[in-house]
């Protein structure tokens, strides 16, 4: 089951958010400190924010087995880009010890009807070069790239 994430909820996503993290670190130690992207009370405040759904996946007793964060975009009146609705999946994850079970499929259409409901052009996303399995992944749900980010490091 694909639900809204509630407070009860966040010492899991506390957890998933920290795999995450180890998976950027471990790929990009340069650029990624061992952390947690959001506190508990950032998520707290995240939970309340209708621009910003954060979704997660249950198993039958209710426990969380992944989560998709959320944020709905839209560039009104910008002087280059058109007023299109995006909603930008900002973070992804399933349990380390869950994957390869569909619930990262689950999460992923869950956010496409999201993003159908409410009016959205498009659904977007970024994935760092550095973790080839989520690269993988979203290729087999049918994205295809959008822009690419290069750097050269100095």
């Amino acid at each position: 089951m694909v639900r809204l994430a509630m407070e009860k909820d966040i010492p899991k996503i506390e957890d998933l958010l920290s795999q995450v993290d180890m998976v950027h670190h471990n790929g990009r130690p340069d650029i990624f400190k061992i952390g947690t992207k959001y506190s508990a009370q950032e998520l707290k405040l995240l939970l309340k924010d209708k621009k910003r759904p954060i979704l997660v996946a249950t198993d039958e007793n209710d426990e969380v087995m992944g989560y998709c964060f959320c944020i709905f975009q839209q560039h009104i009146d910008n002087s280059v880009l058109t007023d299109i609705k995006t909603l930008y999946i900002d973070d992804l994850c399933v349990d380390e010890n869950l994957r390869g079970k569909h619930i990262g499929r689950q999460l992923y259409d869950a956010a496409v009807k999201l993003a159908r409901e409410n009016g959205c052009y498009n659904l977007t996303l970024n994935v760092w070069s550095c973790n080839p399995s989520a690269l993988r992944f979203y290729e087999s749900l049918g994205l295809t790239p959008q822009k690419i980010g290069m750097e050269l490091i100095l």
